[in-house]
């Protein structure tokens, strides 16, 4: 599937768009800016591109390298044919370009699906990764919730895929539902750019992933506890129509080292709240990534 073309707004995407050719001819899109270590790695979810980031790695970048990706049929990534936009296939593709890429020594920053597809990457390797950011994602297998089942079934089924073939339905609703303060137009304009003309099945192929790629979500779960003696950062939208109070205190329980910081935001929280977003990154990265650790750091929450 060839996506078709858009012109980004560079007044609010201001980077150096890279493209990287992958051995299963996928090449895929993404942005490396700023330099230091640990570097930052921004992971996307459903149905955004690394545009979500934007404001965060314009904030981060000037002290820390700050890398974000576009998954295969979203933002400037073009899949290979053949390719079917599973979490598994998109998984495969991250490990791929972390690996090319050579990085050694990373924070991923995981919102909704970018969760289980670092986590997973977590569980083979992790050795490479020296903390997590984490915002109203998952990372554990979902068939037993019945909310979640119902919306993988709704999103994810024959109304979903009809839905987002025809009329971009699928990012509607989330577009709909994702934020707590709406962005403007120009903004929505980009979020929508990807899918305006056509290539938009992928948007309902991750909702009926929910529940059918429960072994990549295992594999997540392997990686939360393989990162249970590294240092996370919870930034939670607390008002988040999808991922909620019980989803965070999961991963609380399971990250003994983290620092919890409550969001004025939805889904979308980097969009909503990127000024908190950032300050709560450099705070928790020089105070847990930084010369001698620290002892552990109570909760936090920010207005």
């Amino acid at each position: 599937m060839t996506l078709p073309p858009f012109e980004i707004d560079r007044s609010l995407y201001p980077f150096t768009s890279r493209f990287m050719e992958l051995g299963d001819g996928t090449t895929l899109h993404y942005i490396d800016e700023g330099e230091g270590s640990p570097a930052l790695v921004f992971l996307h979810g459903n149905p955004t591109w690394s545009f979500l980031y934007r404001r965060l790695i314009a904030g981060l970048a000037p002290d820390h390298r700050c890398i974000a990706v576009d998954y295969p049929g979203f933002g400037l990534s073009t899949p290979a044919p053949g390719f079917d936009f599973t979490a598994a296939e998109q998984a495969r593709v991250v490990a791929e370009f972390v690996e090319r890429l050579g990085l050694r020594r990373v924070v991923f920053v995981m919102q909704d699906w970018g969760g289980p597809i670092g986590l997973a990457l977590a569980a083979d390797r992790p050795e490479v990764v020296s903390g997590v950011v984490l915002g109203n994602t998952w990372a554990w297998p979902l068939a037993g919730d019945r909310r979640l089942a119902f919306f993988s079934r709704i999103m994810g089924g024959p109304i979903g895929r009809t839905a987002a073939r025809a009329v971009n339905g699928v990012w509607r609703f989330f577009m709909a539902r994702g934020f707590a303060h709406p962005p403007t137009a120009e903004i929505l304009a980009m979020y929508a750019a990807p899918f305006a003309n056509g290539g938009r099945i992928q948007t309902a192929i991750f909702p009926r992933e929910l529940i059918a790629a429960v072994e990549l979500e295992r594999k997540a779960e392997r990686g939360l506890h393989a990162m249970g003696d590294r240092p996370a950062l919870l930034l939670w939208g607390s008002r988040d129509f999808g991922f909620r109070d019980a989803e965070r205190s999961r991963f609380e329980r399971a990250l003994p080292d983290h620092r919890t910081v409550l969001l004025d935001a939805g889904h979308f929280w980097p969009e909503d709240q990127p000024d908190v977003a950032v300050r709560s990154i450099r705070r928790w990265m020089a105070d847990r990534l930084s010369g001698p650790e620290p002892s552990q750091m109570p909760q936090d929450v920010d207005p």
